[in-house]
């Protein structure tokens, strides 16, 4: 007795009738992702209760076109978790890669945001903050368009007279100005000279 045979049976698929169902909904309807139906389709043959029988992990992978060892790995992920762990794809705890700004950093570039531009400017640009932030050593390199989407988390806006890390309001005191010069400026009616 090899290795393969006494694994294959200890991860053998039985689904129940619920199961198989929202399995054949899920590839006949398409809404999930190319993943979620692919392996949706591999539990469906894998099932030992099949009606025409299970197939082996060799005759799944070329009727679909993938590799046995992806079969073997979703039967298993399937014995192992359940349905939800073998369809559905395995989230990260953590980012493939780490944020370059931390909120200790994202403070620091709000307050440099809020400071005086450097001499001879008007006002901070993404490439400033950028090199600013570098200079500064908050972080070893970072872009402009990092420096531009922690600003927008933050609502806060580089630059110009009132550059504050709060949000950009219309003050409300213009409103009524408007309604009134658009109420105060008379209709005149155009007599047609016949």
């Amino acid at each position: 007795m090899d290795g393969r045979s006494t694994q294959s049976r200890k991860a053998a698929v039985r689904l129940d009738a619920q199961q198989r169902l929202e399995l054949e909904q899920c590839t006949r309807n398409g809404v999930g992702s190319a993943k979620q139906i692919l392996h949706a389709r591999i539990l469906l043959l894998a099932d030992a209760d099949h009606a025409l029988g299970r197939y082996t992990d060799e005759q799944i992978g070329k009727s679909l076109g993938i590799a046995s060892k992806t079969v073997a790995r979703v039967r298993e992920r399937f014995v192992r978790g359940g349905l939800k762990m073998a369809v559905e794809r395995k989230r990260r705890p953590y980012p493939p890669i780490a944020p370059k700004l931390d909120g200790k950093a994202e403070a620091e570039l709000v307050a440099l945001c809020c400071s005086q531009p450097p001499a001879g400017r008007a006002r901070w640009t993404m490439s400033l903050l950028a090199d600013a932030m570098v200079e500064r050593k908050i972080v070893v390199s970072i872009g402009r368009e990092t420096v531009r989407t922690a600003l927008k988390k933050m609502n806060c806006s580089p630059g110009g007279s009132n550059a504050t890390a709060s949000p950009n309001v219309t003050a409300p005191a213009s409103w009524p100005r408007w309604r009134r010069c658009l109420t105060s400026t008379p209709h005149r009616s155009r007599k047609i000279a016949r």
